[in-house]
């Protein structure tokens, strides 16, 4: 690509990667029965598989076609002529051929193929954000799994937990310390911890079924392996906002759309001006005996219809497409401001729990370990600081996840859903003639 559309520099970076998807399509990249689901891998699977990317790319060889089309010459018309036939039983006065052309004017081939390689230009800003939308949904999944993994591992230790609670009120019932009321009580909570390990459980296989989903092609059942936790630059609003002006996709496709628009105006300016029709024939004249030559050339005049209303209509596109630019850019700082209000409640969230509520939860925990071994401490007592640690792991893990999505949502353009089919890249109103495009 040759244009400087805000975007374009991304494009540059990116589309060398991207762009082996088409190439790859047979190459088998699925990870061994012994090697664990890594995101590079599912990454890889999801470039290969993924449906709407090869809509996306198809799509740009579509606009490309459109332009070779559009730059086609026109074909020549051959054809056969006979005078008088048939007068005195005669073959005629003149029997002969002839050849017509067109002669194209204004440069009207010329601007229709740069308008539709504009388009083209459009078409891969649209599959590069269709690659991000497949990589950042991709990734944000991938946590997504990993979180329920990890809940998964919490709950199974909190169902241990209300198995060692129920077992303790057995025995404090024993030596008349619980009634069988306090048994009851110990068995209906055993039981909805069993609920809520079932319920985690479920959902994290829902959480496969989504990436597998993302991804394009079955997985094997394997968990994925990754790190929920990581130590990252923190984002500043200012820079997000300034790269995402620079470097979105959906904002370098509305630039490519004003480039089409305007060639579209130069090009329904141009049509009127006429081309040149020549015809050239050759031929026997029986009535002189003799071979004749002849010559027509013909233009049509635009006297009433200079095509007045195809360039209002193609400067109105234009004028839409520009307040298109300026709605996607507000639009694009919107949605910034408020994926990037839910960056900073988790990022704050994230903090506290690591530095302040989970060393502390865990601190009550074992200091209430260390009194009930000194018999200053009951054993119930000690369970329950044990269960408050794991709620507060739980909620945790759930603001790693909010984390790690916002953040995912910032740095990949907020392009996240990697199962909306690509759009049409050519809007509304735009004049398309059949079968040759202009």
């Amino acid at each position: 690509m040759t244009s400087s559309f805000p975007g374009d520099s991304t494009f540059q970076e990116i589309n060398p990667a991207f762009t082996s998807h088409l190439s790859d399509q047979t190459n088998n990249v699925f990870p061994t029965e012994d090697e664990p689901l890594s995101l590079e891998k599912l990454q890889q699977l999801a470039r290969q598989y993924n449906p709407t990317l090869t809509q996306a790319w198809t799509h740009v060889e579509s606009e490309r076609a459109k332009a070779l089309q559009a730059s086609l010459y026109p074909n020549p018309v051959i054809g056969y002529s006979g005078d008088q036939i048939g007068v005195n039983n005669t073959v005629g006065e003149f029997q002969g051929g002839f050849v017509r052309q067109e002669f194209v004017t204004g440069r009207k081939l010329k601007l229709s193929q740069e308008k539709f390689l504009a388009r083209a230009t459009a078409a891969e800003f649209q599959a590069l954000a269709q690659e991000y939308r497949v990589i950042n949904g991709i990734v944000i999944q991938f946590y997504r799994v990993l979180g329920s993994q990890e809940k998964v591992k919490i709950q199974q230790e909190l169902f241990k937990n209300w198995q060692d609670n129920l077992l303790t009120v057995r025995e404090m019932f024993n030596i008349g310390q619980a009634n069988e009321a306090d048994m009851h009580q110990a068995n209906v909570q055993l039981q909805q911890q069993q609920l809520r390990l079932q319920m985690v459980e479920n959902e994290l296989q829902l959480e496969k079924e989504r990436l597998i989903t993302l991804v394009g092609t079955n997985l094997s059942s394997k968990p994925v392996s990754g790190n929920l936790v990581e130590d990252l630059v923190p984002l500043n609003y200012e820079e997000a906002l300034e790269r995402l002006l620079q470097k979105s996709p959906e904002l370098g496709m509305a630039y490519a759309n004003v480039k089409s628009d305007e060639i579209m105006v130069q090009r329904e300016k141009a049509e009127p001006i006429p081309n040149i029709n020549v015809q050239f024939s050759a031929g026997r004249n029986y009535a002189e005996q003799g071979t004749v030559y002849g010559v027509l050339a013909f233009i049509k005049v635009p006297l009433f219809d200079w095509n007045q209303g195809a360039v209002q209509q193609a400067q109105a596109d234009l004028r839409r497409q520009k307040a298109q630019v300026r709605l996607t850019e507000l639009q694009l700082r919107q949605r910034l401001a408020e994926q990037f209000q839910q960056y900073l409640t988790a990022v704050q969230h994230v903090q506290n729990y690591k530095n302040n509520i989970l060393p502390e939860s865990e601190k009550r925990y074992k200091t209430q370990l260390l009194s009930y071994e000194a018999a200053r401490e009951t054993w119930p007592a000690v369970l329950e600081s044990q269960r408050d640690f794991f709620m507060r792991r739980l909620e945790y893990v759930d603001q790693l996840i909010a984390w790690r999505t916002a953040r995912v949502s910032i740095d990949g353009m907020l392009l996240t859903d990697g199962l909306l089919a690509p759009q049409n890249v050519t809007p509304a109103g735009h004049i398309d003639a059949t079968p040759k495009p202009r």
